[in-house]
């Protein structure tokens, strides 16, 4: 695999475009390898060590180094929540929390995160002993220490990270951290004007109430509507359970987002390995 920087000094199209990777995913995401003098001390006038900061941004795919310097120039990078108002900075890629225009730059290379559209069928688990098809098939040998976040029911589709990122998996799977999910729900049924206020307000389940964050038809036709739900409930079944007990019966079920990280195009059972910005916005989101 080739991993250094491009020749041609130009970003990489889906990092510079915004598209989070498109479908499928490219290895050309890894990090290219550090040239030994990218690491020598810094002289004795500066105040840190480490990696010339716009060296560092080439690397992850921002840009080239001269279009790197140039958006420092501009005030779009920051550093630990600081501006970067010269040239010339050294930072570690390792502890550094560097941001581009606002957004976090995930900038390890020893950790994964991967999205999969689930397709309906397949059990969230990395194996399973009556040998039904799984997650842990879908991935097969990606990289080591693969896990799931959070799960997804047998029968829903759509959007699944996996990561082996411990700590990540469980920041974004624990309900303390409010991660919002969205989800595209096919119904039987009329929806009535006034239930996105009920669904704000509350409704009443035999485990306890539950709160959506916000709900909206997509769409309706013949007796059927696509409906949005974003919750951040993680209660097994409950996206069906609490369309069922207002009087929406799901026939079919998809998520499509967790929180900035979103499906787009994927077709089913596709696998993408998520750009640094979208594994940054995750880690930003949950304070790591």
């Amino acid at each position: 695999m080739d991993t250094a920087p491009h020749p041609d000094g130009l970003p990489d199209p889906d990092e510079s475009s915004g598209r989070p990777g498109g479908e499928g995913w490219s290895e050309d995401m890894e990090l290219a390898p550090v040239h030994p003098g990218d690491r020598e001390p810094a002289p004795a006038s500066d105040d840190r060590q480490g990696e010339r900061l716009q060296k560092v941004l080439a690397r992850a795919g921002v840009g080239s180094r001269r279009v790197c310097e140039e958006m420092i120039d501009r005030g779009r990078i920051s550093v630990n929540g600081a501006v970067v108002t010269v040239q010339g900075m050294r930072v570690d890629p390792a502890t550094d929390k560097i941001a581009v225009d606002g957004s976090r730059l995930e900038l390890r290379d020893d950790r994964v995160t991967y999205a999969l559209n689930k397709p309906s069928g397949v059990l969230t688990a990395m194996s399973d002993d009556r040998d039904r098809p799984t997650v842990g098939d879908m991935v097969g040998d990606l990289a080591p220490g693969l896990v799931h976040v959070g799960r997804l029911d047998q029968d829903t589709e759509g959007l699944l990270l996996v990561t082996n990122d411990g700590e990540l998996a469980h920041r974004l799977a624990h309900p303390s951290y409010g991660v919002k999910k969205t989800y595209l729900a096919q119904v039987s049924g009329s929806v009535s004007r006034d239930l996105h206020r009920r669904l704000r307000a509350g409704i009443e389940l035999d485990d306890g109430p539950v709160k959506v964050d916000s709900f909206r038809v997509v769409d309706t036709h013949a007796g059927q509507s696509v409906v949005e739900v974003v919750l951040h409930e993680g209660r097994k079944h409950i996206v069906r359970r609490l369309l069922a007990e207002v009087g929406l019966p799901v026939s079919r079920l998809t998520r499509t987002a967790v929180g900035p990280v979103s499906l787009q195009r994927m077709r089913s059972g596709a696998i993408r390995r998520l750009t640094r910005q979208e594994v940054g916005a995750l880690e930003e989101l949950v304070g790591l």
